[in-house]
């Protein structure tokens, strides 16, 4: 399964170029907070995530209770900002929506840091979770996509264990807002926390 399913499985003004446009590369990427695809279908990579909403890190996730690697790992997830702000409003994600994972290496040693993990420079990964209801009617509305040199991506195949998890574990509309700490209250308040979410939780003791 993808690493986005740990966190998504991520306000901003749009930068212009021109004459209001967004500034498109096909092979670079693009300046803007709505999917923007190629001729065949591929995403293309929105390079200005670092500008959408933060909303949470995660340090060595998993769901494989056997799962162990050799170095640790920090994923950070954004979100255009258009969408979250819905979010806020209704407590699900409207169409369009774009969250990026991004996945950098913890560091320790430095000439002041004694203890923990600090996030480096080093960016490991790169993957980007999108609902498009006309373009992604078959797997739920919602598609996964993985980038590793900046070009546009083709989409995970619709047979990928990553969709079957976020479609039975998922909070919130196929995406685990369950991790996403300054949301899930608002999908409780707004009503919106799936049924298989909910059987998922311990039972409270009496």
């Amino acid at each position: 399964m993808m690493r986005i399913g740990a966190l998504l499985c991520i306000s901003v003004t749009l930068l212009a170029w021109g004459a209001g446009a967004p500034q498109k590369n096909e092979t670079k990427g693009t300046l803007s907070s709505t999917p923007t695809y190629t001729a065949d279908g591929r995403l293309v990579f929105p390079e200005n995530y670092r500008e959408w909403v933060y909303l949470t890190t995660g340090i060595d996730m998993s769901y494989n209770a056997n799962a162990g690697a050799d170095h640790s790992m920090f994923d950070n997830v954004f979100v255009n900002p258009e969408s979250y702000k819905a979010f806020l409003a209704t407590g699900t994600w409207p169409d369009k929506t774009m969250l990026v994972l991004e996945v950098r290496g913890a560091g320790s040693k430095s000439a002041i840091n004694k203890a923990g993990h600090y996030q480096t420079p080093e960016i490991m990964g790169l993957e980007v979770h999108v609902k498009d209801a006309a373009r992604f009617p078959e797997t739920g509305k919602w598609a996964f996509f993985a980038f590793d040199t900046g070009k546009p991506s083709k989409m995970f195949p619709k047979e990928m264990d990553c969709y079957s998890c976020h479609q039975q574990h998922a909070a919130v509309d196929n995406t685990f807002v369950q991790f996403y700490p300054t949301l899930i209250g608002i999908a409780k308040q707004k009503g919106t926390l799936s049924e298989a979410y909910k059987k998922e939780q311990p039972v409270e003791a009496k």
